[in-house]
């Protein structure tokens, strides 16, 4: 086979959405965020594992997304929307049953319109400055939003992937203030604010990332593993070089294994010469710059070059991937090409 093997293990994810879950009071919903293809991990799949799992709640970033997830599980669970109710999407909400968070009141005017009765949250900006109504507009409209009957208001922290920065008490302070009062379910906490503790947790948590093995859940069991199939393997004599740009040259005799996989399989170009695979328990590093479709891997210290080498497994997982790489797990995750074979273990409910 000519395409690398992205293996999903179910079970891990269930296991992740499950102990997060248990870090929550009883009642504190934990829903699941399936955004980007369920992380690059395919929706379907991921959506259902999570339902058999427990969630009953499930947040994209777009309605096209919320299609997807709603032709996977069917009638009952709960599907919201974070980009709210964006032109062109009044069909999609209707007919697939998709909550908009709305994020302005353009978007409230837009859904009282074109949606009377239909259900929405809110989503307020409380420091992000990305998503969200700001203080001074939610003021003017909450009377008449709260009046409606919100699914869920919510926010978002900026930093609570790092539990110590001040900005999560002060996003915390903020979402407080704007929602006292309320009677409808709050939510400010994603992976990382469902890690900081319970006064983060309010009606519901949204974990993402975490379910899927990365950062800040450092707890969380892995779920991928992506092995690369070696193509060729060739001899170097000291001072030849490897890839384009000649970025890489031997120092030594060499014996260089040319694998199937580049940035157009989510690959980044940033791990040239910086990443690492595994050929069981032996590192092998990448050299020479990453390509269309292929990288190339030094195997001079292996007695036999097997049929694959991992680039995400037991011994790397994708935050230390993602370290190499000089980006975030999340990139990592959410790049995983559409060319890998992908196959499915687990998945006991």
């Amino acid at each position: 086979m000519g395409t690398a093997t992205l293996t999903i293990d179910r079970d891990a994810i269930i296991a992740n959405w499950r102990a997060l879950d248990a870090a929550t009071d009883p009642q504190t919903e934990t829903a699941a965020v399936v955004k980007a293809d369920g992380y690059g991990l395919g929706v379907a799949e991921v959506a259902q594992v999570l339902a058999r799992a427990g969630a009953r709640s499930f947040f994209v970033a777009v309605a096209e997304e919320g299609v997807a997830v709603r032709r996977a599980l069917g009638v009952g669970p709960t599907i919201s929307v974070f980009s709210g109710h964006m032109v062109g999407d009044t069909e999609l909400l209707r007919d697939h049953d998709l909550i908009p968070l709305l994020n302005s009141g353009e978007q409230a005017a837009r859904h009282r319109d074109g949606l009377p009765g239909h259900p929405f949250g809110i989503q307020l900006d409380t420091g992000m400055n990305r998503l969200g109504m700001e203080p001074e507009e939610w003021a003017y409209l909450r009377g008449w939003l709260l009046g409606e009957g919100p699914t869920l208001i919510m926010s978002h922290l900026a930093c609570a992937d790092t539990p110590d920065h001040a900005q999560n008490a002060a996003q915390l302070r903020a979402f407080r203030d704007m929602t006292e009062g309320v009677s409808a379910p709050r939510s400010v906490a994603a992976t990382g604010g469902t890690l900081l503790g319970t006064e983060y947790h309010f009606d519901l948590v949204r974990p993402g990332v975490g379910l899927y093995g990365g950062a800040p859940f450092y707890d969380a069991q892995p779920v991928v593993t992506l092995s690369l199939p070696v193509i060729q393997v060739r001899d170097l004599n000291p001072g030849e070089s490897v890839g384009y740009g000649a970025t890489w040259v031997a120092g030594r005799a060499s014996k260089v294994a040319t694998v199937s996989g580049g940035y157009a399989d989510g690959l980044i170009r940033a791990k040239s010469n910086r990443a690492t695979l595994w050929a069981g328990d032996t590192p092998c590093p990448l050299i020479g710059r990453v390509s269309m479709d292929l990288i190339t891997v030094d195997v001079t210290d292996l007695d036999e070059v097997p049929a694959s080498l991992d680039i995400l497994g037991p011994h790397q997982g994708v935050d230390m991937l993602a370290e190499a790489a000089g980006t975030i797990g999340y990139e990592i995750l959410t790049a995983l090409g559409a060319r890998y074979h992908r196959r499915y273990i687990g998945g006991a409910p």
